[in-house]
This record gives structure tokens, C-alpha cells and sequence, in this order.
């Protein structure tokens, strides 16, 4: 070897190591060949390319590359029984083609009582990329792949990563030598060509796959057919041996349906205690095919019962984007008139008495205060829905309530203000106007925080149309999901705005006078009312302990208010107090968190309701039991106004009973990611939700609008049992 050659070769290596090292040093960094990690608690993938250069005219692979946590796992190209494959969408430079993935063989992995079909641990999804020949050396091509698969242990994750490579074209490819390696080691092991054909026959109302010229000996046989129809997944399959090879018995699906000539799949054993995978063509009898379209020659095809299909939202999902925006908007609007905003309602009415009379441009000015402080709260709340779930959180609208530290800050809050407006105490303009500030004349900032505490006490409320588009939202890109929610708080917001708009409707007003003072001390009782009930919700959460932190977090911060005004000195004494203060909050706030957790598990109430769970409703339906579902929470008032006025009538009760319904709750009071997954299924993003399934395997839920009445809930009935009160009444 030449000196020249040592130094270029001594020089390359110290490049690569440097870089190497780079990497180590820089989590986000990314070396060509391998784009940036996205990580979660369950997965984290990259994008790994067998090139650092490329040539004109040439083919490479690149592989998506999943760890996966233990316990968890994804999904194969049929992911069987449940669940949902790998899929990676490209934007390639002009001329640059990408490949399909290719696959390796699956593992059965049984979440009883059903089996799906994926993988665990590590995995490597390869695809051949085509460079074109018109490629100039020099050139940079950007290869951009966005990968959506789902992630499952016992509830199930939809996650999704962006990946770049930037990789430079040269007179040459130039091979990363590590990643070559490991792609290469993954195509080794993928299924190979079988080297024959098999036969499916009918064997009674099973199935036979024959698979001439396969060894005897073989153990630990399965076959993973492409078709979800085909086969039930869970049930055993049973080798044989045969004259010329070996014959696997296999169960007909419930929803057997054959097409095609041909079948075409993975055959998976070991031979010797090595394990092998073939990818199999099977010629199929002709009467399988004509007995799939229900031809009398074979077995009809029976109904499949119903099983659970985690697919993305359906109903948002149906949305463009112009509808979800104007959904949003009406919801907005909508939502000043639920329940839950009626307190916040009294003190805006409040401020609009102290407005009318100041300046019309005081009024605007206080009206454009408000719509700030509501969107930046809403946008805020957006902001932290997005990055919950691009960490895998299953979050939705009202998340933040169902935490029990945050459902006591908010009662405390409450009565701070109620309090504060029968004249216990004044915050001066220091304190931000929480209280008084919030109807003085001059009170900026107390307009921008009427809007945010409008905002945090509508959460737990959602209005018509409003589901669908934060079912929309949450599942869209963090720009058109922001855009959403702009859209929803701009609803909200406009009453107060346009009435700070119409002086002629403050003109409206009474003048000033002593009724301002008692209707200022009469809206203390509304909040007050509000704090009881978010008691209430901590009670629900937590239990006793709940309610003891509760009590506990409201004398500390009465005691706090208390103790600054009557030390309100300078220098030594507000240090003094103000670090006293500190230590009463910090000591409260520890004692409400230890308190405030909720209990391990939820049993089911007792009566004529049932917990709920995706394989409860797949059990009903394939009993032909018409089901319905109501997926609430207790610091929902929207949930517990539907409750009180139509679900708990004795009507309902009895029309549910007649036609035999199968009444099941959905608690999310609690952050549950069942009830997550459930709700975006069905396009939204937080509760209430209504669904009635009726009394036919397969058949789709209906869902209920949001306000619910008795009679709307026995017509509803009658729809999903097939039959109307009067027939039933008949029945014995």
C-alpha cells in the first residue's frame, strides 16, 4: 500500500469517527444515513438508508427501522384479528420511485380471546428506492417518509414520525457499511420462494392446505394467509402427514369469502429447531370460490362476529377542513349557553354593567381584552393536547379535568372568587384582578382573565357540532389542529365581543347604583355552587381522600389571603410573610397531591348498567344483543344533565328493558387510553358520546347527538332492537 493510499484510508476512518462520535454526543443529530429518532414510550424509529452517496441509475434500500418496548408490539401486513399494518406515505424528488415494503414473516401473538399477528422487540421494514439516470453528480436527493403504525399491549396507540435523509449524488454509490449489513441481514431472513405450489381444499366445514414436497419432520407449522377473511386467526392449526408432503388443517372463517383462484401467504416452522418462513402460492378448489359467493356447492358464508378494528377517527375524519372549522366555530358559540359556563356568564354580565359606563373606546378595548385571554387559553389547551399525543398520550377535550390536583386548584379558585365578590377580601391591582379587577373600571387585565377562566370552566362542557371537530382536530397536523381550535375560541368569544361592539345594547343597562353591589354579592352563590361540584368530581376521582385534600387546599389558601391582609407591612414583616405563605402553599400542595389519587381500578356499578369494553360489545353483538353505550364523566355537566334528564327516566329505563338493551358505561372521569381510542374511532375527542349498536353482528353504531331526550333515546332503541315497544310488549 502506497503512502498516498494510507493517509486517504487513515483520513476516511477518521471521518467516520468523527461523525460517529458526533451522533453520540448529539441525540438530534443524524448522520446521512440514518435520519433523526422519533421516540415515544413504546416505539422509536428511524430511517435508515444503506447509502451515504448515491449514483445515477442505481437502486438501494432503505428500511424503516421500529424498536419496540417490551410487552408492546406492531402489526403485519394482515394484522389478523385486531389491529392495523405499517404504512409509510413518500414525497421523493422528481424521478426518484419507492418500492413496496417488504416483509418479514409474522409471529401469532395471542391477546386473548383473539390472536393478531405482528411483531415484537426489533424490527427492520425494507424498501428498494430507484434513482434516476438523469441524476447529477453534485445534486442532493430528500427523501421525506411519513409512517403511521399502531402500538399495542393491552390498549392499542396510533403513533406516526416524519423522516428525512439527505443523501448526495456522486459518480459512485458509496455503501455505509453498517447499515448494508443490517438491511442486508434483514432480507436473509425474510420469507423465501417455497418452490412449489400448495392446494386449499374443503375438508368438511374446515379447511386443508396441502403443501406437497414439504419435509416430514417439521414442527411448529402456522400459515399466515394475506386475506382477513380467509381463516380464524385463533383457532389451531393442525399438520398432518401426507403421502407426498404435509397437510395443514386449518378453521374456515365466519366470514369466509374466496374470490380468487389463488391464495398466497407465509408458511412459518422450524426444521431441525432452526426457524424458516416460505412464501406460499396455493391453488384453491373451485367449489371454495363459488362457495364464498353463496353458491350452493359448499359451505355459505355465516356472519362474523363482531371484532374490535382500531381504525383512525371515522367520523372527523369524514370532515374537510373548511366543515371542521365551521363545526368548531358553531360549537364555540354554542358552548356559551351549556351548563358549566353559566357561572362565568354572571361575572361577564357583571363587568358589562361596570363598562356601560366608561368610554366607547374603553369597551372595545375590554371586549378585544377578552378575546385574547380566550385565545390564548384555548390555544394553550391545543398546544398541550398536541404534544401529549405526540408523546402517546391519548388525550381529548377536558383532559386537564380529569387530574385531581387540577379539579381541588380549580375549587379553590372558585372560592377565592366567591368570597372576593361578597366583600371578604379585595385583591388589589397587584393581584391581577382575579377578583374586583374583574368588574373595575379600569380592570385590563381582569377582562384578559375573565376570558382564560371562561375557558377553563367551559372544558369540561361539549357543545353540538363541537365533537366532531375536535375530532378532526386532534388527528390532523399541529397547523390545521391549531387552526381548529382557533376557530372554536373565536365562536366562544364572539357574544361578548360583539356585544363590547353595540353600545346601544349597554345603554340598555340600568344606571349605577346599590343594585350593582348586591347583584355583585348574589354572583358569589354560582361560584360557590361550582366549587362544590368540582369537589364532588374530586370525591368521584379519588374517594375520601379526595375530598379531604379538597378541603385541606381551601383552608391553606384562605388562611394565605387572611394572613397578607392583616400583615400588610413593608421591609422584614412581607418577607416574613410572604415566605410563610410560601411554605403553607408547598406543604397544602403536597398534602393535596399524596391525597388526590385515584384508586387503582373502577369497579363496575351494581343495577342495570354494565362496565363497558370493546370486548363486551363485540360479546353482545355476536349474542345479537342490541347495546348502548354512554361514554361519560363526572366533571362532565353536560354528561350528568343528559343523565338526570333522559337516561335515569323510568321510561327509558323500562323501553331499554322491553326491547332488551344492555345499558354499558364508559367512565373517563379517570384518564383511561381505552376510552381515549374508543372515542377517536368514532372522530372525537371527549366525552359526552352516545352509540347504540344494534341487535345484528357487524352492524354499525349509531351515534346519538349530544343532548339527549327520552323519547329520542327510545326511538333510538326500538331502531337498534330491530322492533317497536309494542311489539315487544307482545313478546313473552
Amino acid at each position: 500500500m502506497t503512502t498516498e493510499r494510507m493517509i486517504q484510508t487513515f483520513a476516511s476512518g477518521l471521518v467516520r469517527q468523527t461523525v460517529f462520535a458526533l451522533a453520540l454526543l448529539a441525540p438530534g443529530f443524524a448522520v446521512a444515513a440514518e435520519s433523526a429518532a422519533v421516540t415515544s414510550p413504546r416505539v422509536t424509529a428511524t430511517l435508515l438508508s444503506s447509502r451515504d452517496t448515491v449514483a445515477p441509475g442505481e437502486r438501494f434500500q432503505v428500511a424503516l427501522v421500529q424498536k419496540i418496548a417490551k410487552g408492546w408490539h406492531t402489526y403485519w401486513l394482515n394484522p389478523g384479528d385486531s389491529g392495523e399494518a405499517t404504512r409509510i406515505e413518500w414525497t421523493l424528488p422528481a424521478g426518484v420511485t419507492a418500492g413496496a415494503i417488504q416483509w418479514p414473516a409474522p409471529k401469532a401473538l395471542p391477546v386473548e380471546p383473539l390472536v393478531n399477528f405482528g411483531f415484537e422487540n426489533a424490527l427492520l421494514l425494507p424498501v428498494e428506492i430507484t434513482v434516476p439516470e438523469n441524476a447529477r453528480p453534485g445534486e442532493r436527493l430528500t427523501l421525506q417518509a411519513n409512517a403511521t403504525w399502531l402500538v399495542c399491549e393491552k390498549i392499542c396507540i396510533p403513533e406516526e414520525g416524519a423522516f428525512t435523509l439527505d443523501l448526495p449524488v456522486g459518480p459512485a454509490g458509496i455503501a455505509d457499511d453498517a447499515a448494508q449489513a443490517r438491511i442486508d441481514a434483514a432480507i436473509a431472513a425474510m420469507p423465501q420462494p417455497a418452490g412449489f405450489r400448495g392446494r386449499l381444499a374443503a375438508d368438511g366445514d374446515k379447511l386443508a392446505l396441502i403443501l406437497p414436497g414439504l419435509n416430514k419432520g417439521l414442527t411448529d407449522l402456522r400459515f399466515f394467509p394475506l386475506s382477513d377473511s380467509l381463516i380464524e386467526h385463533a383457532a389451531p392449526q393442525t399438520p398432518a402427514s401426507a403421502a407426498d408432503g404435509t397437510t395443514l388443517q386449518l378453521t374456515r372463517s365466519g366470514a369466509f369469502k374466496l374470490e380468487a383462484a389463488e391464495i398466497t401467504g407465509v408458511l412459518t416452522f422450524k426444521d431441525g429447531g432452526l426457524p424458516r418462513a416460505l412464501s406460499l402460492s396455493a391453488d384453491a378448489d373451485p367449489a371454495l370460490v363459488t362457495a364464498a359467493t353463496g353458491d350452493a356447492t359448499g359451505v355459505s358464508a355465516a356472519p362474523r362476529p363482531a371484532v374490535l378494528r382500531l381504525l383512525v377517527p371515522a367520523e372527523g375524519a369524514n370532515l374537510t377542513l373548511w366543515a371542521a372549522l365551521a363545526f368548531a366555530f358553531a360549537g364555540g358559540l354554542i358552548l356559551n349557553l351549556m351548563p358549566c359556563v353559566l357561572p362565568v356568564l354572571f361575572i361577564k354580565a357583571l363587568g358589562f354593567a361596570q363598562l356601560a359606563r366608561a368610554s366607547r373606546a374603553e369597551v372595545r378595548e375590554q371586549g378585544l381584552l377578552f378575546l385574547c385571554g380566550v385565545v390564548a387559553t384555548f390555544l394553550l389547551l391545543a398546544g398541550a393536547v398536541v404534544a401529549l399525543g405526540a408523546l402517546g398520550t391519548s388525550v381529548g377535550w377536558g383532559f386537564q379535568l380529569q387530574s385531581p390536583p387540577l379539579v381541588i386548584a380549580l375549587a379553590v379558585i372558585m372560592t377565592l372568587i366567591g368570597f372576593n365578590l361578597l366583600g371578604a377580601f379585595e385583591f388589589g391591582t397587584s393581584a391581577a384582578g382575579i377578583g374586583d379587577g374583574l368588574a373595575s373600571r379600569g380592570g385590563r387585565v381582569g377582562a384578559f382573565m375573565t376570558g382564560v377562566l371562561a375557558v377553563v370552566v367551559a372544558t369540561p362542557c361539549t357543545a353540538p357540532f363541537m365533537g366532531a371537530a375536535m375530532g378532526y382536530a386532534v388527528v390532523q397536523p399541529p397547523t390545521v389542529g391549531l387552526a381548529v381550535f382557533m376557530a372554536l375560541a373565536l365562536g366562544f368569544a364572539l357574544p361578548v365581543v360583539a356585544l363590547s361592539f353595540a353600545p346601544g345594547l349597554l345603554r340598555l343597562l340600568p344606571k349605577p347604583g346599590r343594585w350593582m353591589v348586591i347583584l355583585k354579592q348574589a354572583f358569589a352563590f354560582p361560584m360557590f355552587a361550582t366549587a362544590i361540584w368540582l369537589i364532588w368530581v374530586a370525591s368521584v376521582q379519588a374517594g375520601p381522600g379526595g375530598v379531604l385534600a379538597a378541603l385541606v387546599a381551601v383552608l391553606a389558601a384562605g388562611f394565605i389571603v387572611w394572613l397578607f391582609g392583616v400583615t400588610r407591612g413593608t421591609g422584614g414583616v412581607r418577607f416574613v410573610t410572604s415566605v410563610f405563605a410560601v411554605l403553607v402553599a408547598l406543604g397544602a400542595g403536597w398534602f393535596v397531591v399524596q391525597s388526590a389519587v385515584p384508586p387503582a381500578t373502577t369497579e363496575a356499578r351494581a343495577g342495570d348498567m354494565q362496565a363497558w369494553s370493546p370486548e363486551r360489545v363485540a360479546a353482545l353483538q355476536a349474542e345479537g344483543r342490541p347495546v348502548f353505550v354512554n361514554f361519560t364523566a363526572a366533571w362532565c355537566i353536560t354528561c350528568l344533565a343528559n343523565e338526570r334528564v333522559a337516561l335515569s327516566r323510568q321510561e327509558v329505563k323500562d323501553a331499554f328493558a322491553k326491547l332488551g338493551v344492555v345499558y354499558l358505561k364508559a367512565d373517563w372521569t379517570n384518564r383511561n387510553s381505552a376510552i381515549a381510542m374508543a372515542l377517536a374511532e368514532q372522530g372525537r375527542a371527549g366525552v359526552p358520546l352516545y352509540l347504540f349498536y344494534p341487535a345484528r353482528r357487524d352492524a354499525q353504531a349509531e351515534i346519538l347527538p349530544q343532548i339527549l331526550t327520552s323519547d329520542m333515546l327510545i326511538t333510538a332503541a326500538e331502531r337498534a332492537a330491530g322492533r317497536d315497544l309494542k311489539t315487544a310488549a307482545n313478546l313473552p
